[in-house]
């Protein structure tokens, strides 16, 4: 067996294994060299239906794992300032290292990986990167003589994305309680979101400039503007129960927390069944790593300010010297020449 294999095996982390599959998966031929069965067994985290889909949609699983850092570097980008900062002490899987309990933060992250696998699962049918896959052929030829519009170009298959994302995303909710149809809810809730960013863009076509006939087509938002909505979902996230029913001894749907109400949340709702910790400190038995070394801002009001960030704790002022290329200066022909700027600041960690 190469070295090169041999290392990937044994890797300890989920990103190393995955970085790693998806560069021998580039190559057909290295993938039936090395077996993409032995590979996939390998991947922590995975059930026993990801594992066969992996196995047999290898094209599906380079973009799956690019979904999966997309949703993971988001969710760092949204919540770089706060307490809970998107990190855990979960155990690693493909999708990183998740939480442990049925928190509103387990319930943004969730749908922040569901939309983005989705996100990433489009993308890579649009430009060509899929077997099974392209772009959405349903609205290939529709002309609408009145609005003086046609189809054309590559309109997004979203559709495509939405179902593979479903199918590989909640292929890990085997079991059937309150934790895992919060999963189950969130995971549909990132898709309808990302099903209803999609926009319509069009070109026109007439003589001199005019507008006389419009060729449209359905293109993705960029991620960020997913990013941006779950973040405002997240604020708004309700606190559910599981219900059982009548004949049942599994629950059987969600409802929202209100002894007075059978009330079911929305289908855009975030929803959880554990009230979250501070984050303050670290906490196995939730996941959380705490904000003890935590960079802060001393001037700030917000949640990256010193005072809340820190817990009370108080900080640590450190010193260091900010160095640049600042004067920079074009020399005909072909040099830039720059002088080097510094200045002694500050820095705030959390104790």
């Amino acid at each position: 067996m190469p070295a090169f294999f041999k290392t990937l095996l044994t890797a300890s982390t989920h990103l190393f294994i995955f970085h790693n599959f998806t560069y021998l998966l580039l190559g057909v031929s290295s993938v039936l060299a090395l077996g993409a069965s032995i590979i996939c067994r390998k991947i922590p985290g995975l059930s026993p239906r990801q594992r066969t889909i992996c196995e047999a949609r290898p094209d599906a699983m380079i973009a799956i794992g690019t979904g999966a850092r997309l949703g993971t570097d988001e969710c760092r980008y949204q919540f770089q300032h706060s307490r809970w900062n998107c990190s855990s002490l979960g155990e690693p899987s493909l999708f990183g290292a998740e939480l442990k309990v049925g928190i509103r933060e387990t319930a943004v992250y969730y749908a922040m990986i569901s939309a983005s696998v989705a996100h990433s699962i489009t993308n890579a049918c649009s430009q060509g990167n899929m077997t099974y896959c392209g772009c959405d052929r349903e609205k290939h030829s529709y002309h609408d003589p009145e609005k003086g519009w046609r189809w054309g170009g590559c309109s997004a298959d979203v559709k495509h994305g939405v179902r593979l994302s479903r199918e590989f995303v909640d292929a890990r909710e085997v079991k059937r309680n309150a934790r895992t149809l919060m999963n189950l809810h969130n995971n549909l809730v990132g898709r309808k979101l990302l099903e209803k960013s999609v926009r319509l863009e069009c070109k026109c076509h007439g003589v001199s400039g005019s507008c006389t006939m419009k060729t449209c087509w359905v293109t993705l938002p960029h991620f960020r503007t997913i990013g941006d909505v779950l973040k405002e979902r997240y604020e708004q996230a309700v606190m559910v129960e599981a219900v059982r029913g009548r004949r049942q001894l599994l629950p059987t749907f969600l409802k929202l927390t209100n002894p007075q109400s059978y009330a079911k949340p929305a289908e855009t709702d975030l929803v959880y069944v554990e009230r979250s910790p501070n984050f303050c400190e670290k906490d196995n038995a939730t996941g959380s790593i705490g904000t003890h070394g935590r960079l802060c801002n001393r001037t700030s009001t917000m949640s990256d300010s010193c005072e809340l960030l820190c817990c009370g704790r108080g900080y640590k002022t450190l010193q260091y010297t900010h160095t640049w290329q600042c004067h920079c200066k074009f020399h005909w022909c072909c040099n830039v020449v720059c002088s080097t700027c510094s200045e002694r600041t500050q820095a705030y960690t959390c104790n």
